[in-house]
């Protein structure tokens, strides 16, 4: 993590993450890179969520700044910049896989996405480490070629 850690209320680790990520969009940004494949500012705008551009910004520029994601020049259109998340990110994992399975159980009709992932007969976290392993080399769980879904189904 880099030096723009917010100044901590106490030692405990729980309010220390609260203070990083405790807002309400952080944790939707990562889970859009995590699960839905996005990597640009219009991607994660156009989220169902309806993010305001300003709020955006100022959350993008917050997550990299804690070092949670990077953001690097589009190759092919220089108007745009592409974000993937950092091994510190990419740590949260287990901590959004646990917040799904949680609103799932408790709000039903949140269920359905998350009923995808939690039906396959393999473990919690060889499946944590086979989306990690996907979303380090560019790929996401749901969203395009190479998912986690599609790997799942051709197994």
């Amino acid at each position: 993590m880099r030096d723009s850690k917010p100044q901590r209320r106490s030692d405990c680790p729980i309010s220390f993450s609260l203070d990083l990520l405790g807002d309400s969009w952080s944790l939707l940004i990562i889970r859009d890179i995590l699960f839905a494949g996005k990597r640009t500012f219009g991607e994660f705008l156009a989220s169902d969520e309806g993010i305001a551009r300003n709020i955006l910004t100022n959350r993008l520029s917050r997550l990299e700044a804690m070092g949670l994601i990077t953001k690097n020049p589009h190759p092919t259109d220089k108007r745009k910049d592409l974000y993937a998340l950092t091994e510190a990110g990419l740590d949260l994992l287990p901590v959004l896989w646990e917040l799904s399975a949680w609103g799932a159980k408790y709000e039903p009709e949140t269920a359905e996405t998350f009923a995808a992932l939690a039906d396959i007969p393999m473990d919690k976290d060889s499946l944590i480490q086979l989306i990690r392993k996907t979303v380090q080399s560019g790929g996401s769980v749901f969203a395009g070629p190479g998912s986690v879904v599609e790997q799942l189904e051709q197994r």
